[in-house]
């Protein structure tokens, strides 16, 4: 079985409400392989994580920045098979890949697009505790069994990311047929917005500082590493205190549409860059829309948020699931 083959047997535009145990095909997801005995070195000079922090049993969030500390992409890392994974939207991929070969110079490292070689597929729902033996016991743990990685995701409920190729990942499927719904990725991109978990689109590409979406305090970010693409910016949010933005959970009034880039209007904002912007959005059963959204600390609060240039639908927003320093003050 190839990759395509999977993807046509297991994708479905199935919502699953409060199934048992859910599955999806992840087709939207790109892989890029880091490979060579100069790989380590190689990330740990671009990315704002500690990659000496990943390993078989370890996965991070960590994002690649421009020069002014903004977001070129945001990666899931992991190991598979002894080399080093950089996962990110499909969409990103080739530009993202292109620009970072052009830093590789004489490192000896192979930066490869593997995104047709494996496949990846999530999986959640109680069940899992139930028919899998090894599952990591804790987010971003990662275990590898039957030629699968399978990394587990923060959510209300137990959700992992599954890897392999595609015939390791169909015997995955096939073991968990008997008691899993499937859904479309929409679904799946819901259960990451209500994690807080973001994303970088070709959308929101150099719109975002990595704390602006919360990525200091889902642990994507190292302030010990030493030197990185951006890291005196980055780094500068931390110590002077300069961060006026954070990542809130978003609800449009409505069936309003929302999309990654839309731009946030507040009567309180004074910046001359907006009110703020929407990072990730999925459409519910309902025709309703949850996301992701980055605000100003100062006017999230305020009420009268509104989408585009105040014309727009009226935005609710809500504190992500995790604790954020600046606003429990």
């Amino acid at each position: 079985m190839n990759r395509n083959e999977f993807l046509q047997q297991t994708a479905m535009d199935e919502h699953p409400d409060q199934e048992d145990c859910v599955l999806c095909a992840l087709a939207s997801r790109g892989l890029i392989r880091v490979s060579g005995e100069d790989a380590r070195d190689f990330l740990q000079g671009q990315l704002t994580n500690d990659i000496n922090a990943v390993t078989a049993e370890q996965a991070q969030l960590s994002a690649w920045c421009n020069p002014k500390g903004r977001m070129l992409a945001l990666f899931l890392v992991f190991m598979h098979d002894g080399d080093l994974y950089l996962q990110l939207p499909r969409e990103r991929l080739d530009a993202v890949l292109k620009r970072l070969r052009m830093f590789v110079l004489r490192a000896r490292v192979v930066l490869e697009d593997v995104s047709d070689d494996l496949v990846i597929a999530g999986a959640a729902g109680a069940c899992l505790e139930e028919t899998i033996t090894r599952l990591p016991g804790k987010d971003l743990g990662a275990v590898t069994s039957d030629d699968l990685t399978l990394i587990r995701l923060p959510g209300e409920q137990p959700r992992i990311q599954v890897v392999g190729t595609a015939d390791a990942v169909n015997a995955f499927r096939q073991r968990m047929a008997n008691r899993a719904a499937t859904a479309s990725e929409d679904w799946w991109t819901l259960q990451n917005i209500r994690a807080g978990l973001p994303e970088v689109l070709d959308a929101t590409a150099e719109a975002f500082i990595p704390q602006m979406v919360n990525l200091d305090v889902l642990e994507g970010i190292s302030f010990t590493k030493g030197c990185y693409t951006g890291q005196e910016v980055v780094a500068r949010m931390k110590y002077l205190g300069q961060l006026k933005r954070r990542m809130y959970l978003a609800r449009a009034t409505g069936n309003s549409p929302m999309s990654p880039g839309d731009s946030l209007w507040s009567p309180h904002s004074q910046s001359a860059q907006g009110a703020g912007k929407v990072v990730l959005a999925a459409r519910l059963p309902d025709g309703s829309q949850e996301a992701l959204a980055v605000a100003e600390i100062s006017v999230a609060g305020a009420g009268g948020i509104r989408l585009h240039d105040g014309q727009g639908p009226e935005i609710t927003l809500d504190a992500p699931p995790y604790e954020i320093p600046e606003l429990q003050e």
